[in-house]
């Protein structure tokens, strides 16, 4: 596969050096690449999908489990994970004994996918276990003394925290002042090994040679059932007794999805088999939400990402920050409706909150005018609950790193970063961090968060733009879009798209195909929704492909778009998808970038 990033025109698709994005258009493999025909041959596919799976890094002996991921095949001996053994045998002590188990989840849908999971083992078995969601502004990330104490007051015997804790010194070494035993399962990076608890499975944790830091926390509390599953029958209880944990996968693909991990390997199996189990509606929550959503036909990762899980998180921006585990938890139906209902609103309102405030962000980026290397902007009024939302829509339209702040009640701004790739904003707030620049803040390559005092936003500021101002260049220059084949309006038909959807999951790690429409004509451009721009192409055969660019009025995209209705032919980059409305299936183009021929 070639690099990325090529200078060779001859790696040009349609021959676009620069797009009206700012982008070059280059082929996904080499010409001369025989991995395609390979496949072909192998898994008797069709061209373009064995080109699309080529271009992942595939070949004729692993198309087949990408196509049809299984856990039998994909999922190892979960004792490969660190410390599993323990874990196991805390989950199974606590149910022989009929323990009081507190729970303590993160505020976003791992948090709460890996809650309800959890949640749901223990219930089957007898054990009703007391959760604590924490709130995002009063509290923050991960367990806090305060809430420990509350807590223990309530009496219980173990503590498990999900999707946090492995970074939480302090507060799970007073859980240890106060004899709680502590199992942690977290997925995220840990600079050491942690707090010192009874059990800390983590796949990336420093010690850890599982090779699993893919999964989401949601994925490896799920091991971590499996392996306590078998501790139990270990001891005696019968098999057919134990929760079957295959009807909880649909909680795995839901956070698996939202949490954005790399959709490769054992993860494509959770999304697979987690969707067919949510497409019955077992979950009452999910189904619940399902409904309130207004979706019909077929559930895909889409849904889980853009449609239900931001949903769930609306409870923990603005809202109840429970309220999404509760949901997931949930066995009674009118339970589920009340909470769908209510988190169905609080997403409208969140909607509402974040259009303003994004809108009010751009326009102090446009009133400096030229695009600084690294955008920080704040705002006292914005809420807390959507700043990394402002700072990702603010990476998407300037393509720069951005940092968007709120102030709070104790006089600090808190703030959330996003990058591009190719810059690690983690790195840069941990320097921020080390420098004194900020009072706290941590993160990974492509997204941090961070606190900092109001004296030293200009230090912080220039402190960013002297560690980031060449590389944030250099990626500006040099964006890309990769691009797996060329095609027209009237080859995308429902059955070529069917066959790309096949090959599904698609996200980090493995992502979505990008295809060109050369030199095509748009009879129809309009704004549909709030900003989304409405287009029909078309080749000179048949009605025309109906596509869509979102968020792209009174952008450079929205304008290219809306002026060529009608006239000259334009190139248009996109990724096809399939709608269900009204049982009616179509193909639809999620246009990514434009270029004049």
């Amino acid at each position: 596969m070639r690099s990325s990033i090529s200078t060779d025109d001859a790696a040009l698709v349609l021959k676009v050096a620069r797009s009206i994005g700012g982008q070059r258009w280059l082929r996904r493999l080499e010409r001369d690449d025989p991995r395609p025909f390979a496949i072909q041959e192998a898994a008797g596919l069709n061209a373009i999908l064995a080109k699309v799976l080529a271009g992942r890094g595939e070949d004729g002996h692993t198309a087949a489990d990408v196509l049809n991921p299984t856990l039998r095949t994909l999922m190892p001996d979960p004792s490969v994970l660190r410390a599993m053994e323990d874990a196991a045998g805390l989950l199974a002590d606590a149910v022989e004994a009929q323990a009081t188990v507190g729970l303590f989840g993160d505020y976003d849908v791992d948090g709460a996918a890996s809650c309800a999971l959890m949640a749901r083992w223990l219930l089957t078995l007898g054990v009703a276990p007391i959760v604590h969601i924490p709130d995002r502004v009063s509290e923050g990330y991960g367990p806090n003394i305060t809430a420990i104490d509350g807590l223990a007051e309530q009496g219980i015997d173990l503590l498990i925290t999900l999707d946090c804790g492995a970074t939480s010194h302090e507060a799970l070494a007073h859980a240890q002042t106060r004899g709680l035993p502590v199992l942690v399962l977290d997925h995220h990076q840990m600079r050491d090994l942690g707090p010192p608890v009874e059990a800390l499975v983590n796949p990336n944790r420093p010690d850890d040679t599982s090779g699993l830091g893919h999964l989401c926390a949601a994925g490896v509390t799920f091991m971590a059932l499996v392996a306590a599953n078998r501790e139990l029958r270990n001891r005696g209880y019968d098999r057919n007794t134990l929760p079957d944990l295959l009807q909880l996968l649909d909680l795995v693909a839901l956070a698996t999805v939202a949490d954005v991990v790399p959709l490769t390997g054992l993860n494509r199996a959770f999304v697979v088999k987690g969707l067919q189990v949510a497409q019955g509606q077992t979950n009452a929550g999910l189904a619940a939400l399902i409904a309130a959503s207004r979706l019909s036909g077929p559930l895909r990762p889409y849904h889980f990402g853009f449609v239900l899980g931001p949903r769930i998180n609306a409870g923990g921006r603005i809202g109840d920050a429970a309220m999404g585990a509760r949901l997931l938890m949930s066995t009674d139906s009118d339970e589920a409706r009340a909470l769908a209902a209510e988190l169905d609103t609080l997403n409208a309102q969140r909607q509402a909150i974040e259009t303003e405030a994004v809108e009010s962000a751009i326009a102090m980026v446009e009133r400096v005018g030229d695009v600084p290397p690294v955008i920080m902007v704040r705002d006292d009024t914005w809420h807390q609950g959507v700043v990394g939302l402002i700072a990702a829509r603010l990476k998407e339209r300037f393509h720069r790193p951005a940092l968007a702040f709120t102030l709070t009640p104790d006089g600090t701004w808190t703030g959330s970063a996003r990058s591009v790739p190719g810059i690690d904003i983690g790195q840069a707030v941990h320097g921020l961090v080390e420098a004194g620049h900020a009072a706290k803040g941590g993160g990974h390559a492509m997204a941090a968060g961070l606190t900092l005092v109001d004296s030293a936003w200009s230090d912080a500021q220039n402190a960013l733009v002297d560690a980031l101002n060449k590389a944030s260049d250099h990626a500006a220059a040099t964006r890309t879009l990769d691009v797996d084949a060329v095609l027209t309006a009237s080859a995308a038909s429902l059955d070529l798209t069917g066959a790309i959807e096949s090959a599904a999951p698609y996200g980090t790690g493995f992502p979505e195909p990008v295809f060109a429409f050369a030199s095509h004509r748009v009879t129809y451009a309009g704004v549909v929704g709030t900003n989304h721009i409405k287009v029909t192409l078309s080749d000179g055969q048949g009605p025309g492909l109906a596509a869509i660019a979102f968020r792209a009025a009174e952008t450079p995209l929205g304008d290219a778009l809306m002026a060529a209705r009608g006239g000259g032919p334009l190139h248009v980059a996109g990724t096809l998808s399939i709608n269900s409305w009204q049982g009616r299936e179509t193909v639809q183009l999620r246009i990514r970038d434009v270029a004049n021929p």
